[in-house]
């Protein structure tokens, strides 16, 4: 019996959906993009069921919790010595544990964006080049003093114990405000912090800016993520590196022309519903004994970091 089965139906592919180098497996620049872009909707959603627990410090008024998060960045950025830096860490660590925050991964962003715009934006300044002092750690000597341009070269080289000073100084500073400002994100929902900041009389231009464009990133990093999944079911082997710089350089423009279109329809609904520029915020409660005692308590051991 002839065999009709067309030959391309019989033949295996050969091909290899994923890239190995020096033994390990190697992962497109798309792939990663495209896990980043699901990390921000799985990140969302972890904070929202954060802040909708049943405990103590979520069940605080997000007024409370916004000035909390005003007055202690003020504190943060007024102290000049370690050992304050230091304790309102600490105070920030336990009320994280107070609250049942994910410890490990609330404090792995706060270090990685510390150690970033942190210690490493600071850390040139340690050098007897740019911070005058006495040095405690020479790293090399040249042949003689050189002068460049308005910097003055010295000799000897090397950390100068001023220079690690306000580099510790700096990164304790960004480290405080980060863990202050995700303890805040991590035990307020959104809709609560924006109804705090509009009873704090904060313009409603920026609230309806700050409103939309967090909407968007979720709405975003999905569309994105849809796309991918689209053409990688319509994917058979693998893509070249030119084909893939090819495809996402077509879907940044595709994006592009879907976020305005998308900004246009949005606004004609806004319009055709009855928007004009107020913002009104329904169901505001009025502050309960729990928060007075709460913001109190809070004012309180700021005011004590203040004057240490």
């Amino acid at each position: 019996m002839k065999n009709n089965v067309p030959a391309f139906l019989l033949s295996r592919p050969s091909y290899e959906p994923r890239n190995f180098d020096k033994g390990r497996l190697k992962t497109s620049f798309i792939e990663k993009g495209i896990h980043h872009a699901a990390q921000i909707i799985q990140t969302g959603y972890v904070n929202w069921e954060t802040a909708s627990k049943d405990d103590f410090f979520q069940g605080i008024d997000a007024r409370v919790k916004v000035i909390f998060l005003l007055f202690y960045i003020i504190i943060v950025s007024l102290k000049n010595d370690l050992i304050s830096e230091v304790l309102i860490g600490v105070f920030v660590f336990i009320l994280s544990i107070v609250a049942s925050l994910n410890i490990f991964s609330f404090y792995k962003r706060v270090i990685f964006f510390s150690f970033i715009f942190g210690f490493l934006a600071a850390a040139p300044s340690a050098l007897n080049i740019i911070t005058k002092g006495h040095i405690i750690l020479p790293l090399f000597h040249l042949s003689s003093a050189h002068h460049l341009w308005i910097y003055q070269i010295p000799q000897e080289i090397g950390l100068t114990k001023e220079g690690i000073y306000g580099v510790s100084m700096l990164t304790l500073r960004c480290m405080n405000s980060l863990s202050i400002s995700l303890f805040v994100l991590n035990t307020t929902t959104f809709p609560d912090i924006i109804k705090a900041l509009k009873a704090m009389l904060v313009t409603d231009a920026f609230l309806m800016v700050i409103t939309l464009s967090y909407k968007y990133i979720f709405i975003f990093a999905k569309i994105v993520e849809d796309m991918h999944l689209a053409k990688k079911s319509r994917l058979v082997g693998q893509m070249s590196a030119v084909d893939g710089r090819r495809w996402a350089a077509g879907r940044i423009a595709f994006m592009f022309k879907k976020t305005t279109l998308r900004c246009e329809e949005i606004m004609k609904a806004m319009l055709s519903r009855g928007f004009s520029d107020n913002i009104k915020i329904y169901g505001a409660r009025k502050l309960c004994l729990k928060d007075w005692t709460s913001g109190a308590i809070l004012l309180l051991i700021g005011m004590i970091f203040l004057y240490i």
